[in-house]
């Protein structure tokens, strides 16, 4: 059994995988995360003790899901590509994706998440680990910059100051040649109810970066130009909607007919 002491911002992943995990064992699962499973059943930590509601794992898990679809469609379009999974925590979109031994593939986190990580998962050919925050650019200097480059960012940003996104997307942009950048992005007030979630609020991780309006961040870091903008409500996952409580469905419901409730939280997608 692994020890885990995070906190902060690197205590929510182990949120989001029990999340995946979890929803692994229902039937029906969609993101069928048998990696994150067994990861929590070697972690010693009491993931009982989130009392997470099958809709928060469900939410969670369409995240993902939607980001691997995203992930396998660039793959698909560039077999020898470069992916930057930053802040991957202890997801396993390496291994659901499972990219050819041409793909270059960097699993990127603080050090003492990669540490954990190694710990949990094995090693895979073409996919290597870099323990580093994000603050410090310094590490995408080992980068090849000869490759289409993909950056998947899942549950990242939200946690990162404006200026900190803002100069990491402005470096991938101008750095690499050709690619895309794949995040989930909320409004300030989906910015301020997500900084209620129990769960969330329980790790003391500080939510700092919004965006209303995705055209936003073309302005602020040119270079970049939106290809997608995609909710969870998206009528590709209509069948998925019967899985949540009636009142989640409530909620859904209401949001698809009121713009400012549907931008809360949704997923981007941007080409360079």
């Amino acid at each position: 059994m692994e020890k885990v002491r995070l906190s902060g911002e690197k205590a929510t992943l182990l949120i989001t995988l029990y999340a995946k995990a979890q929803e692994s064992r229902l039937p029906g699962s969609l993101l069928q995360d048998g990696w994150a499973a067994h990861a929590v059943a070697r972690i010693d930590h009491d993931f009982t003790a989130l009392r997470m509601s099958r809709d928060a794992m469900l939410v969670l898990s369409m995240r993902a899901y939607l980001l691997d679809v995203w992930v396998r469609e660039f793959l698909a379009a560039h077999p020898a590509a470069t992916v930057l999974h930053l802040g991957c925590g202890l997801d396993s979109r390496v291994f659901r994706v499972n990219p050819s031994s041409a793909v270059a593939w960097f699993e990127v986190d603080y050090p003492d998440v990669i540490a954990l990580r190694s710990a949990l998962y094995p090693a895979r050919p073409g996919c290597e680990l870099v323990g580093t925050s994000l603050a410090d650019l310094g590490w995408l200097a080992q980068i090849p910059t000869d490759k289409p480059t993909l950056v998947v960012a899942e549950g990242l940003f939200l946690y990162l100051r404006e200026e900190e996104v803002l100069q990491l997307l402005r470096v991938v942009s101008t750095q690499f040649p050709t690619g895309e950048v794949v995040f989930d992005a909320y409004s300030r007030l989906g910015l301020a109810l997500a900084s209620r979630n129990r769960m969330f609020r329980a790790t003391g991780a500080a939510m700092r970066w919004s965006l209303n309006h995705a055209q936003d961040l073309e302005a602020q870091a040119p270079g970049l130009l939106l290809r997608t903008e995609q909710w969870l409500d998206d009528d590709s996952l209509r069948t998925q909607r019967a899985r949540f409580s009636w009142l989640a469905r409530m909620g859904i419901g209401l949001a698809r007919r009121v713009p400012p409730l549907r931008r809360m939280g949704r997923l981007l997608r941007y080409r360079y």
